[in-house]
């Protein structure tokens, strides 16, 4: 089968696209002819070589989430029939005509989602549904700050805290990111160049002082002490991602003061039981709203696999709004 390879540690110019093995499923397994699947920063990081894929996974083949259709089944699997229309999650390897994957990581692709659109959605609103509900207790009516939210997970967390009635501030670094996110879900938006102060003056000024319930941070370490003001009395705090940085001074005194819960979540490390529970949640909770429209996949750009340079590159040039996918093969 053709595959993205990383035939060496580096710059986007050091991926190929070759034929590697195609991957048998075996036990609980499921083998899924790849449509079209999904770019994540992990895909940048692990091609520098800063993010090995996890042991037991393709160490040189990227790709976290794709939407496919089932074409094999290992002898222990039952969930799913060939011939099903899934998309799901994966340690690796989903950049290829054909990925492995546990049964428990796919999902039923709506009928209305286009196969790029499909690709968009599983690692974004995995992750995000999973931060806002599981990790960061999501309520109805509460408060929400998102950072960077004209990448994917930003924009389901925006969506999916709208789903839930929350008010919602975000931050990108251009206006004009800001005024996309405002139909997916942004009541109030803060430019942050180099200040992140400027977020913490914005929620309280526009909260009266209250500051925010929940927030997540795709940003990392530079945004601590701004999040740390931001929220309100009890407030709690979800790290997802660390692109600028994950080493930064805590103030205790502020976590201790305002009762703060601070939380971490990684998806691509987790035990495949981790990972099941969060997809069956995904399943139940935001599929439903994928099928009638109430929260969309946001497609920024859509790439060849034979383009995947390119593809890194947009990514690299944070040049998108929304998920960068890659077509990797036709069909219905």
């Amino acid at each position: 089968m053709r595959a993205v390879v990383i035939a060496a540690h580096g710059g986007a110019e050091n991926l190929e696209v070759r034929e590697v093995a195609r991957p048998v499923a075996v036990g609980d397994r499921v083998r899924v002819r790849v449509r079209a699947a999904a770019l994540n920063r992990a895909d940048l990081l692990q091609r520098r070589g800063l993010y090995p894929a996890p042991a037991g996974a393709p160490q040189d083949v990227p790709g976290l989430e794709f939407a496919g259709v089932v074409e094999q089944l290992g002898e222990e699997a039952r969930a799913w029939r060939e011939g099903d229309r899934v998309f799901g999650i994966a340690a690796g390897g989903a950049q290829g005509e054909y990925v492995v994957a546990a049964e428990s990581a796919l999902a039923r692709v709506p009928e209305n989602l286009s196969w790029e659109e499909a690709a968009a959605v599983p690692e974004a609103f995995i992750t995000a549904h999973d931060a806002l509900f599981t990790q960061g207790g999501l309520t109805v009516g509460e408060r929400v700050g998102v950072h960077a939210v004209g990448s994917g997970v930003g924009l389901a967390g925006l969506q999916l805290a709208r789903a839930a009635g929350a008010q919602t501030f975000g931050t990108a670094r251009t206006q004009a990111k800001l005024e996309r996110a405002r139909e997916f879900g942004l009541d109030e938006g803060v430019v942050v160049a180099d200040d992140p102060k400027a977020f913490a003056d914005a929620v309280r000024g526009r909260t009266d002082g209250a500051g925010v319930n929940l927030i997540l941070d795709l940003v990392g370490a530079s945004y601590l002490a701004a999040n740390l003001d931001a929220l309100s009395y009890r407030g709690r705090l979800v790290f997802v991602g660390t692109l600028a940085g994950s080493v930064a001074q805590l103030d205790l005194r502020v976590v201790m003061s305002k009762r703060l819960r601070l939380a971490g979540t990684i998806l691509r490390a987790r035990s495949g039981e981790e990972k099941a529970r969060a997809v069956r949640l995904f399943a139940a909770h935001v599929v439903p709203l994928l099928a009638r429209g109430a929260v969309r996949a946001v497609v920024d750009s859509v790439f060849d696999l034979a383009d995947v340079r390119a593809a890194h590159e947009r990514m690299e040039a944070n040049e998108n709004f929304g998920k960068i996918v890659l077509r990797v093969t036709g069909g219905g």
